[in-house]
């Protein structure tokens, strides 16, 4: 009977290691701020623990705490939507975490991209993070969000539309491998 909880807890131990800085990436990329993002994985995988059995089983155990972290961070935010900024350190940059082989990270222009991304509304800042840096297809992110494709669409296309018009920004985005 030991040896079932233990191979569970083995198996939930290899996830959350192997899964961490995905976790990481996609949380900071929410909440805009390092210690939050470390909080908001830590409770996420508490929840998802609990529930290991169930989550073990699903067809896409990734989608389903990715699911879990868009709930966890959409209730704590739900009351101060209007304050959903990123802190700033002293320089008035936003705090990154940084990631090992992490492309973005290595981007010269990160910071105005992250400061920029902060200022999205909650549902905008979803549905960009899940579609562009977490490469959901609309329906895994309409999925994770609890909305429909349309709302993924719409939101996704109005986030991308405001960091286009943030001035500077544009120029240092490649479309389709191209400036």
């Amino acid at each position: 009977m030991g040896d079932g909880k233990n191979a569970r807890n083995d198996e939930f131990q290899s996830f959350m290691v192997g899964r961490w800085p995905r976790l990481m990436r996609t949380a900071f990329l929410l909440t805009g701020e390092q210690h939050a993002a470390e909080d908001l994985v830590q409770s996420t995988l508490e929840r998802v623990y609990v529930a290991w059995r169930k989550v073990g089983a699903a067809d896409d155990p990734e989608a389903y705490v990715r699911r879990v972290m868009i709930n966890l961070h959409a209730r704590r935010h739900r009351r101060r939507l209007k304050e959903f900024l990123a802190p700033k350190d002293d320089s008035g940059l936003v705090r990154e975490v940084a990631e090992a082989g992490d492309r973005i990270a290595q981007a010269d222009d990160r910071g105005a991209l992250l400061t920029a991304l902060a200022q999205l509304p909650a549902r905008q800042r979803e549905a960009v993070v899940l579609r562009y840096w977490e490469d959901l297809t609309e329906t895994q992110a309409a999925e994770a969000m609890g909305c429909s494709v349309g709302t993924v669409k719409s939101n996704a296309a109005k986030g991308i539309a405001k960091l286009r018009a943030v001035p500077g920004l544009a120029d240092t985005v490649t479309y389709g491998g191209r400036k």
